[in-house]
């Protein structure tokens, strides 16, 4: 029966909330609909789930259609509509995931910088006389104050602030020997 009404009849009635006008729109037109999505994407998978977003929204849209072109313009103008949407927000994430990798790229590099820091501290930490080692790493990323370092140690705050100088005299030194500056 559903076969003899034309499209536009069926997608009026599917619009006012008719289930077997919708299935008979969609029987009549999904693989012509998959076939332009297809064209309009270039690639299958894309072309499968734009014509699923469509048919998933086609029942709400349909209430929307007034019978000024035929039902397969009006269709295929939502189906360009929908392609059109979905390579615009295609190329805005890949925009913002080529900004993330700038990103990713940036962070991953000063991770990289501070963990050589770190290791070249250690390493220069070796290097210190025993007394000014226990002081710098009491005081190192402000674990504790002078004062603190002072009462740990049984020594004048006076006197760490005089070793933490030294300290860094001294790392200053060997940076500048071992990089020329």
């Amino acid at each position: 029966m559903r076969m003899k009404v034309d499209d536009e009849t069926l997608a009026e009635q599917a619009g006012n909330g008719d289930g077997e006008a919708f299935s008979a729109l969609l029987e009549r037109h999904y693989d012509r609909l998959f076939a332009l999505c297809f064209r309009l994407m270039g690639n299958r998978a894309e072309a499968e789930d734009l014509t699923q977003d469509i048919c998933a929204a086609l029942a709400a849209r349909l209430a929307s259609f007034r019978r000024q072109a035929r039902f397969t313009t009006w269709l295929y103008r939502v189906a360009v509509n929908a392609a059109h949407d979905r390579r615009r927000r295609q190329a805005s994430l890949r925009r913002a995931a080529d900004g993330w990798g700038d990103w990713e790229i940036s962070r991953r590099a000063a991770a990289e910088e501070a963990g050589e820091a770190v290791l070249w501290l250690h390493e220069a930490m070796r290097a210190l006389p025993e007394e000014l080692r226990d002081t710098l790493a009491l005081t190192l990323d402000e674990e504790m104050t002078h004062r603190e370092a002072a009462e740990v140690l049984g020594l004048s705050e006076g006197t760490v602030s005089w070793r933490m100088a030294e300290v860094k005299k001294r790392l200053r030194a060997m940076h500048e020997r071992e990089t020329g500056r």
